[in-house]
């Protein structure tokens, strides 16, 4: 039995394998990133990470957009320097706090997701697109350079990939994002869901524990040089080896049966 709770901006829905599942629920505002909605997102991330029921986090949207990114009008309500600081501080620390979640988070997205949105499809671990979704960093047709974007999306694109997006502000579509690599999988409208439930599927037929500590130094290592990346490593993959878990994986193969783990 699936659960659910609402609290407005970001509704929250939990299968029994514990799939949890956030959807931005700001559609007359294309789901725009305001104060209040990345406090919402906060919320949850605070939530996911403590809970260690959880396998996987899918990310989806109400409407017809993903996410428009920044409430513009919001923004430019009360300028000031010191405004403009704490909102992206509270912003950039919603987006870390994706990546830092022991769980992978799988973007589900099914239209246009720019600025900050096209960010928060960068910052999940993992995105499927419906093949008319489109992505840009459009920030810069306003006179304002998509910076706090410009971080996320060097890390999954190449450097003159994610560059021209960023002073063009030129629009690409799923198939492009695919190609350059900022979503994983495109699938037709009408398959989108199935396509999500097949990535899912697969993660969750995995222990928890390799997952989470194979996603950590996943994006530690990106962020060190070759000798330290593998010098963390190496002392990962050790402690992943005494686990539980990977020790009965190891024995099922060698006995070539399937592995009887006693939890996610």
């Amino acid at each position: 039995m699936t659960t659910a709770h609402d609290e407005a901006l970001v509704r929250v829905t939990r299968d029994p394998r514990g799939v949890v599942t956030w959807t931005l629920s700001r559609p007359d505002a294309y789901n725009a990133l305001s104060e209040a909605m990345i406090e919402a997102l906060q919320r949850e991330i605070d939530r996911a990470a403590s809970d260690e029921g959880a396998r996987v986090i899918v990310l989806a949207a109400a409407g017809k957009a993903f996410c428009a990114g920044h409430d513009l009008k919001e923004m430019r309500a009360a300028p000031s320097l010191d405004y403009y600081q704490r909102l992206f501080e509270r912003c950039g620390r919603m987006m870390l706090g994706l990546q830092r979640l022991p769980v992978p988070v799988v973007a589900r997205v099914h239209g246009v997701a720019t600025a900050a949105g096209c960010q928060l499809v960068a910052m999940c671990d993992l995105a499927v697109a419906v093949r008319e979704a489109r992505f840009a960093v459009s920030g810069v047709n306003l006179g304002l350079f998509c910076s706090t974007p410009s971080v996320a999306l060097a890390r999954n694109l190449g450097r003159k990939e994610a560059f021209e997006m960023l002073v063009t502000g030129e629009f690409i579509d799923a198939e492009e994002a695919r190609r350059k690599g900022l979503v994983n999988r495109v699938a037709d409208a009408d398959r989108l869901d199935a396509e999500v439930e097949r990535l899912v599927a697969s993660i969750v037929a995995k222990p928890r524990v390799a997952v989470a500590m194979g996603k950590a130094l996943f994006y530690r290592q990106i962020e060190q040089g070759i000798a330290a990346a593998y010098d963390d490593a190496v002392q990962t993959m050790a402690c992943n080896m005494m686990d539980d878990s990977a020790l009965e994986g190891v024995q099922a193969f060698i006995d070539k049966r399937a592995p009887a783990w006693k939890s996610g």
